[in-house]
């Protein structure tokens, strides 16, 4: 059977869309930032490598993409139910908070 605190998960969760709130908030104004500055590095990248300034290797990249993948499922498994339980009151406050901060900036 589960021991289950409601104080703790009262502070959790409250701790929880505390912090969502401020990171939602921040989020959304790095996100436009971050928008623009990549869509100016993409545009300056594809620029360069059509000059044949800059060679990418698609076939290296690509590789170490499917390696990182292979090793994520290798990683061992912790039981379902108890990984949900040991996330569930800090993610719900998390996200809850996250999507309020987000919507108010």
């Amino acid at each position: 059977m589960l021991d289950v605190d409601p104080t703790a998960l009262g502070f959790e969760f409250g701790g929880g869309a505390a912090i969502g709130a401020v990171m939602g908030f921040a989020a959304k104004k790095i996100a436009k930032l971050l928008a623009v500055l990549v869509g100016v590095q993409l545009m300056l990248f594809r620029y360069l490598e059509s000059q044949g300034i800059v060679i990418v290797d698609w076939d290296r990249l690509s590789a170490g993409l499917v390696q990182t993948g292979d090793r994520a499922q290798n990683v061992a498994d912790v039981h379902w139910l108890e990984s949900l339980l040991s996330t569930l009151s800090i993610g719900a406050g998390f996200t809850g908070g996250f999507l309020v901060g987000f919507k108010r900036a």
